[in-house]
This record gives structure tokens, sequence and C-alpha cells, in this order.
């Protein structure tokens, strides 16, 4: 997408802490003009407070949508509505949908169906179905993290995320007001990174990655690293920053399953499994 493509930002304000919209806007940035800015929900609640702070500042209009029945969340079905009457209105490039609920994802796919380009953001609740149907998806832990925030030998085990998001149902909808506080807390603590040994556990993302050089690979194995990058983004919404990895390369490196060269300004990668050859 080229820098003037055109993007409509749309914001379940229940499941999206506020805390991280300057990062959200920062990264769409990177793929177009954000002309269409929408954050829904309902604005009589007092869980949406951090939400009114930045409506202004940040120009996104805000979309009231009342709870029609106890217990249960009508933003949704309202963002849904309004991102297919866009989709069919508007000269549109691509969508945004900042959300951790995974009823959103056969509306990715219709608007991916469409040719247009679906980024996602939402927390590492996220569920995979969601994350997966995405052109890319970034977790809001990961955003404005650096890769020195907190290295993985001093972080417990348990606190380690896994390099791929859990599914929990879109869970806790009916507690956003009382979890709104929370969201805003936990996605601003530096995220770890796994171990070598945790990312080489991952069979989906060992799979992913071997593919792609493979895909891209010369007659002796190099790959361009550039060459793989995209076409995992042609397969998969996979981002390095994911799994705690600002760069491609780094994680290229730290998994160890890759011999890693440079020549000149290019950067070129080589599965290990491969009999040894002179680099390029």
């Amino acid at each position: 997408m080229s820098q003037e493509s055109h993007i409509a930002l749309l914001i379940d304000a229940d499941n999206c802490p506020a805390a991280k919209i300057e990062e959200i806007l920062d990264e769409l940035a990177k793929y177009g003009v954000i002309n269409i800015r929408r954050a829904y929900g309902n604005w009589k609640s007092p869980g949406l407070k951090s939400w009114e702070a930045v409506l202004h500042e940040y120009a996104i209009q805000p979309m009231q949508q009342f709870a029609y029945t106890k217990g249960k969340n009508a933003t949704d079905s309202a963002m849904i509505i309004d991102a297919m009457d866009l989709l069919y209105s508007q000269n549109l490039d691509g969508f945004c949908l900042a959300s951790s609920d995974s009823d959103f994802t056969p509306l990715v796919m219709r608007i991916r169906a469409n040719g247009l380009k679906v980024f996602g953001f939402g927390e590492k609740k996220t569920p995979s179905p969601f994350v997966n149907a995405c052109s890319k998806f970034l977790y809001l832990e990961n955003l404005g993290a650096t890769d020195a925030d907190t290295p993985a030998s001093e972080v417990p085990p348990a606190a380690v995320p896994s390099a791929r998001a859990e599914p929990d149902g879109g869970a806790g909808r009916g507690a956003a007001a009382g979890d709104a506080g929370k969201a805003a807390e936990s996605s601003t603590r530096p995220v770890a990174r796994p171990t070598p040994r945790e990312l080489r556990g991952d069979a989906r993302l060992v799979n992913l990655l071997r593919k792609s050089v493979e895909a891209a690979a010369d007659d002796e194995g190099w790959a361009a690293l550039g060459e793989v990058g995209q076409h995992i983004s042609k397969q998969a919404s996979f981002d390095s920053r994911n799994v705690g990895y600002a760069r491609l390369r780094d994680l290229m490196q730290d998994i160890g399953l890759f011999d890693v060269s440079q020549r000149d300004k290019a950067i070129y990668v080589r599965d290990k499994r491969l009999a040894r050859k002179p680099a390029p």
C-alpha cells in the first residue's frame, strides 16, 4: 500500500485500551492516510472515561451504542454495520479494527475478499482466528516496547508470552467497564522475548519461517531477507514484534535454525539443515 492509501480506523472502545491510541495511529501512518477514525461504545459507561480524554486530541469520532439487553454489548453489531457501509460507500484501500474480540473474524474475511487490507490491533488474549484473518495483526502489548525492555532471562517462565495467540472466545465483554483500567495498565508493561528454545518449540512459527525461506531461496538455498518478509506477509498476519523482536533479522538469528549472512547492504538467510555452502 502506498503512503496515499486511504484507511478507516474502527475502534471497539470496550476492548481496546486508550493508552495505546498514539502507537496505533503511528503504526497505521506507515501504510496510508487515516481518513476515517471512529470509536464505538456506550459513552455513558464509566469504563470509557479514558477514551473520552483522547477523542478530540486524535480527531476520533465517538459512535454511541447503547446496550439494549443487560449483559450484552451491541458495539460489535454497530461496528460491523458501519464497516460494511464504508466498504461500499467510500473509496478505501484498507481497514483497521482495534479490538480483542473474535466476533469480527467474519467481517475481516469479508473485507479481504473485496481486495482490501485489514490491519488488526488487540491484546494477547485475542483469539487466533481473528489474528490469523487479518492482513497484519499486532499485539498492543508489543507496540512501543523495544527489544531490550525486558530480557527473557529476567522474567519467570510463566510470564514469557507464547508466540501464538491463545483463544478465549472474546470473553469478558460484559465486564468491560471494570476491566478498562486493568487493560490500560497491562498494555503498557514491557513485553519479554521468548527464549530461543521456546521459539523453536512453536511449530507454526518454525514452519512459516522455513517455508518462506524455501520459497524465496536461490539454487544454493540462500534467500534475501526482504523477499522472505514479503512472502510471509502474503500468507499470514505474522509480525516479528508479536514475539518480541523489532526486526525479522534478529528473530532469524536468535531462533538458531538459519544461517544469516550480509552482502553489501542486503541480508541473506538459509536453512541450517542444508549442506554447508559458501555464503553469497
